[in-house]
């Protein structure tokens, strides 16, 4: 009998789904299946793949309530919130297909008599993706769209908390006439994708989550030369100047640190504000955090919703508890929370002041619904400390001054530096981060590149 996992769902702790883990058959038929596939796919052309991704974008579109409720139910992002992941799906793809002709276009030399020279962007493969829960969709869909599109295989993993993501991807597929065996999905523990990432089948593997986790994947290429994108973590910082928008500002970051219960690689988990705004922000900032309706995220009246796991809210709680005791101060009363209780995996906001970067509050991620501020004095006294850190994902600036937020921004850590906004991404943009944030890149046309490998063309004439 195959090994079996459960999905137990965070909103009320019942198993949601269960499902068998693949063996070392099921790998390997898969594998062989996706290369076999992955030449058909590849001769279709540009053009008929894109025609298929499009409808298979159509497809997944058209189950949006389905898709919005079971999210709810894997992972526990409140309902009225759900359906915003297929919208942010379907935006990325969209945009993604759109722009491939281009992207994926011959690269033309300059002119030699003679000579016909061109670099042509030539397809991996077969691509693994390995995705996470908090953004099941979201994150997958950057590499998995393009990834088709420039004609590789795709081979899916996904999380064990949410596990009908992949099996809603491979519906969308079949239903717009992809090829067998161009996409699949394999349920496997991380001994099994490791073992199937040290396979010579592999292009490519695009992994989104924890620095454990790219570090595991750095180690399971270690005998190949198989390229791997890595978006890992974040501790992404927001400095409020002195000119800012503060109603902006406090709305948009309330929303970037709690949105998801903060659980989100770009959400916001630490902020600065300078002196003479800071007690108007902080006052403002734990009013309206403190207005959120935690509980059940079936109801459309709960905007905050539990975390995935107990475990991952028991360390939320862990390093909240030991900021507090070393000197921080908490803004939002739990009791506004009757939701929220220890060893569940409910967890009420928290804004905390009077903290410092020796508390693991303010340099280590925290990945869940609570938020550091501490005041500045001065523009550079905010880059030092939004530098403090072994991340760079992304980070923000408020303020009215664009000559500023520009001149601010190039002395920032960071992958995407934005003005006045946080905690989004667009597919416009090159995703990327720097230092434990992983490497890499995906959206844009710059995100083609990692799928790809360039292919030179030296043609003599006479």
């Amino acid at each position: 009998m195959p090994e079996v996992f459960q999905t137990i769902s965070p909103v009320d702790g019942r198993v949601y789904a269960e499902r068998p883990l693949a063996g070392d058959v099921e790998v390997s038929a898969a594998l062989e299946q996706a290369l076999a596939a992955q030449r058909e796919w590849r001769d279709a052309g540009l053009e008929a793949r894109l025609r298929a991704l499009g409808k298979a974008v159509d497809a997944f579109v058209a189950e949006t309530p389905v898709i919005a409720e079971e999210l709810t139910w894997q992972m526990g992002r409140p309902i009225g919130q759900t359906p915003g992941e297929v919208r942010g799906f379907e935006e990325r793809a969209r945009h993604m297909i759109d722009i491939a002709p281009e992207a994926l276009a011959d690269i033309a030399a300059a002119p030699m008599d003679g000579f016909e020279r061109f670099i042509r962007r030539e397809p991996h493969g077969v691509v693994f993706v390995l995705a996470p829960w908090n953004y099941p969709y979201l994150t997958s869909v950057n590499s998995i769209i393009p990834a088709l599109a420039a004609g590789n295989a795709v081979i899916l993993k996904p999380s064990h908390q949410t596990p009908l993501t992949a099996e809603r991807f491979a519906t969308a597929f079949a239903k717009a006439g992809l090829p067998d065996g161009v996409f699949q999905y394999l349920y496997l523990d991380h001994q099994g994708a490791a073992e199937l990432m040290a396979r010579d089948g592999i292009g490519f593997i695009a992994f989104t989550g924890s620095v454990a986790g790219g570090r595991a994947v750095q180690h399971a290429l270690a005998d190949r030369f198989a390229g791997a994108g890595l978006e890992l973590g974040g501790k992404d910082p927001a400095y409020v100047r002195a000119d800012a928008d503060l109603d902006l500002a406090v709305e948009t970051l309330v929303d970037g640190a709690f949105f998801n219960s903060g659980q989100s690689c770009c959400g916001i988990e630490r902020i600065y504000v300078q002196q003479p705004v800071f007690g108007k922000f902080i006052d403002a900032y734990a009013s309206l955090a403190g207005q959120y309706i935690l509980g059940n995220p079936s109801e459309s009246s709960v905007n905050l919703g539990p975390m995935a796991r107990a475990s991952l809210a028991e360390e939320v709680r862990v390093q909240t508890e030991e900021a507090i005791s070393a000197g921080a101060r908490p803004l939002v009363e739990s009791g506004g929370f009757p939701a929220a209780s220890s060893g569940t995996p409910y967890i009420a906001p928290q804004v905390l002041t009077d903290v410092s970067h020796d508390m693991r509050i303010m340099r280590e991620e925290t990945f869940g619904p609570v938020v550091g501020i501490m005041p500045v004095g001065s523009d550079d006294e905010a880059i030092a400390l939004m530098n403090d850190s072994p991340y760079g994902l992304t980070a923000s600036v408020w303020t009215r001054d664009v000559s500023a937020a520009k001149s601010i921004g190039d002395r920032v850590e960071t992958g995407t530096w934005f003005m006045n906004r946080c905690d989004y991404l667009d597919p416009a943009l090159a995703w990327t981060g720097v230092k434990d944030s992983g490497r890499g890149c995906t959206l844009s046309r710059v995100g083609y590149e990692q799928l790809t490998r360039p292919k030179s063309f030296h043609l003599r004439l006479n």
